[in-house]
């Protein structure tokens, strides 16, 4: 599905944040805090004022389940409000119009 459509979508439905996986760096962030999941380092480094955790660090050797504890403890920082999103940080908060018919 499209992206944006369905963080849309999400925060319509009520949801109080979005976990967000990208591979190329998408810079949409949703009405609700959004938290962008670089799937690699290179993206990570090359957007910092978008990606919000790295999890490229698994393929560079970095273990699962201490990769997972420090994903689960940002997430529950950012749903404590402790720690801004990069979208919250730099007001990106955009939706996308759905429209009738088929959305590609």
């Amino acid at each position: 599905g499209n992206d944006l459509v369905s963080t849309t979508a999400l925060t319509a439905a009520g949801v109080h944040l979005i976990l967000f996986t990208t591979g190329r760096g998408t810079p949409f962030g949703g009405p609700v805090p959004t938290v962008k999941v670089s799937t690699n380092t290179a993206l990570s480094e090359q957007k910092k004022n978008w990606i919000d955790f790295n999890a490229g660090k698994l393929l560079e050797g970095k273990g699962m389940g201490e990769l997972s504890a420090e994903f689960f403890a940002y997430i529950i920082e950012v749903a404590s409000k402790n720690i801004l999103t990069k979208n919250e940080q730099n007001n990106y908060r955009e939706i996308a119009i759905f429209k009738k018919g088929v959305t590609l």
